[in-house]
């Protein structure tokens, strides 16, 4: 008989590269699916991380794997320290997304790092793991996976959108979920904060007080991507390649570059948001106020922020549930969202 409740540690870090997000929380099916939330910590990338991250992208094989090893170990003193720091003792499962250093659907690869099977024996648990690489190998996108959550864990909503790295929404449509990759947000404002000696713009207030460049504006809403149909969704890459090529060929100031992207991404936003009903918005995005009101002004659906402990913490809180599924072998991968050949249970299962 299957054991219906469970304590669990989801582990996320996001392309915005904030950090690494743990939530505690217990997960329990009776007739449908609830969960509670005991602890949740975001432990931010220190400046060596940050940097390491962001430039695996263009590393040989050689070095990258090096650093999936490095980083594994990395992930498992950050979630020895959560333990130890909230006291966390009975643990039935942790279920980690880990980092993703490049995502090529197209090309069947993606890759996580942080997932070796050594970070069980590392940190004493069960640990599932690597959630995308199945969906891509059944000629899915592997993105987004967060949708089943959105589904079994806040289903009352018309719309869950997140603002993180990337937007990213999900729906039912027509009794399916559909979801996909809307627009970048925070893997771009937070370059040109950065940029400015800011790890992100408080609240959008730099933003806010820039200029908007209508040339711009008008050329990123015309990248191909945005008429594409889904299932679809976005990676590093295609920002490098797609994105700040354009903001280069404009000698604009940061706060000016801020205000025109985050008019791109409230219109791309707003021209998926038609239905009336409420949306969930969740990620660190939602502290953005200046997009959020510029959202707001792009579509007539209710937008409803959450406590807090959720907008931050919804993503690693649903790897935490995929893993439950994994382990349960039920579905936690739909090909509807991903565009896979078929439904399946996604997730690599190491124990310590």
């Amino acid at each position: 008989m299957k054991k219906d409740s469970y304590k669990v540690i989801g582990v996320m870090s996001g392309t915005s590269l904030d950090g690494i997000d743990l939530v505690y929380c217990e997960l329990t099916f009776d007739e449908k699916w609830s969960y509670k939330i005991f602890s949740a910590h975001t432990y931010e990338y220190n400046a060596y991380w940050r940097t390491l991250l962001r430039d695996a992208i263009g590393e040989s094989a050689e070095v990258v794997s090096g650093l999936d090893e490095r980083y594994t170990e990395y992930l498992a003193e950050v979630i020895h320290k959560f333990k130890k720091d909230f006291e966390i003792k009975d643990v039935d499962y942790v279920c980690s997304h880990g980092h993703t250093v490049f995502h090529q659907p197209h090309q069947g690869l993606t890759l996580q790092i942080g997932n070796l099977p050594k970070i069980a024996s590392l940190i004493g648990n069960t640990v599932i793991c690597n959630f995308r690489v199945q969906d891509v190998q059944l000629g899915g996108q592997g993105a987004p996976l967060v949708p089943i959550g959105d589904q079994l864990l806040f289903g009352k909503y018309a719309y869950c959108l997140n603002l993180g790295g990337f937007a990213n929404i999900s729906s039912e449509v027509n009794g399916a979920r559909i979801a996909y990759d809307v627009c970048p947000v925070n893997i771009v404002l937070n370059n040109f904060a950065e940029k400015l000696g800011l790890p992100f713009d408080d609240k959008g207030a730099l933003a806010r007080d820039g200029v908007l460049n209508t040339s711009l504006l008008e050329r990123l809403n015309a990248l191909p991507f945005y008429k594409q149909n889904y299932p679809k969704s976005l990676g590093l890459e295609w920002v490098k390649q797609q994105v700040f090529p354009l903001f280069e060929e404009y000698d604009l100031k940061e706060v000016d570059a801020m205000h025109t992207f985050v008019v791109h991404a409230a219109m791309q936003i707003g021209e998926v948001l038609k239905r009336n009903g409420e949306v969930l918005v969740t990620g660190g995005g939602v502290f953005n106020d200046f997009l959020m009101e510029e959202i707001q002004q792009r579509t007539p659906v209710e937008v409803i922020k959450p406590e807090r402990e959720l907008i931050m913490f919804k993503e690693a809180l649903v790897f935490a549930f995929l893993g439950i599924l994994r382990v349960r072998n039920e579905v936690n991968c739909l090909q509807t969202v991903t565009g896979a050949s078929q439904n399946h249970s996604s997730g690599y299962i190491y124990k310590a």
